[in-house]
């Protein structure tokens, strides 16, 4: 004999649980804390940015940001998740220039028990893990070393992970958005930067005008 079961549950009881989650997200700093009418600029070159990126949000392709520094590329992020139908998942932020490469691939990736000298007891979920399915914010994202790239390309390629000291791999649902004051095809033409990575990453993108030609803002 074939059947079903049918689980009725109480539609206030999920929203509760949901907003638990969400005070849980918050909590752990896992939340966008910026959303579009937090960028103040009033210049055409800005309007026409946001309306571009708000129309980004909508999709589910990796962004690539490129400007100077300190021209709101970090703002956008923020926007361009919470626009999105990620909103209510995790936003995880990381400069790549903030750490060294063997902390950098250990803070994105995570690592086993006993992966190397004074790693946690039970091991360390990673970036990548805690944004499933949310957004991870590359800040910095031409800082990332040679020897990394292959390793964020699979992610991107194959939607899954790898932990350092592991030897299975785990499916994540990750949007990215990179960003970068670098010129990333002057770092490829260099050899600094793979070129496969490059186009992965710079599915669509949004080029941030220099303060200098928008000092209204």
């Amino acid at each position: 004999e074939t059947g079903a079961l049918v689980f009725i549950r109480n539609t206030d009881r999920i929203m509760e649980e949901e907003r638990k989650i969400r005070k849980g997200l918050a909590e752990k700093g896992l939340t966008a804390k910026y959303s579009f009418s937090d960028i103040l600029g009033k210049s055409k070159a800005i309007r026409e940015n946001i309306h571009m990126a708000q129309r980004y949000s909508r999709v589910n392709s990796n962004v690539l940001i490129v400007g100077e520094t300190g021209t709101g590329k970090e703002l956008f992020a923020h926007s361009i998740h919470q626009a999105s139908s990620r909103s209510d998942q995790p936003f995880v932020a990381l400069n790549c220039a903030a750490l060294p490469e063997n902390l950098l691939e250990s803070e994105l990736f995570g690592y086993e028990a006993g992966a190397f000298s004074g790693a946690a007891k039970g091991g360390k979920i990673g970036l990548f893990e805690l944004a499933h399915r949310g957004t991870i914010f590359l800040d910095e994202i031409g800082e990332i070393p040679i020897t990394l790239q292959a390793k964020l390309l699979r992610v991107l390629q194959e939607k899954e992970i790898e932990r350092v000291g592991g030897t299975g791999s785990k499916k994540v649902d990750v949007r990215i958005v990179a960003a970068t004051n670098r010129d990333l095809e002057v770092e490829v033409a260099a050899g600094r930067f793979r070129e496969d990575l490059y186009y992965r990453l710079n599915v669509i993108n949004i080029e941030m005008p220099p303060l200098r030609t928008r000092r209204g803002d």
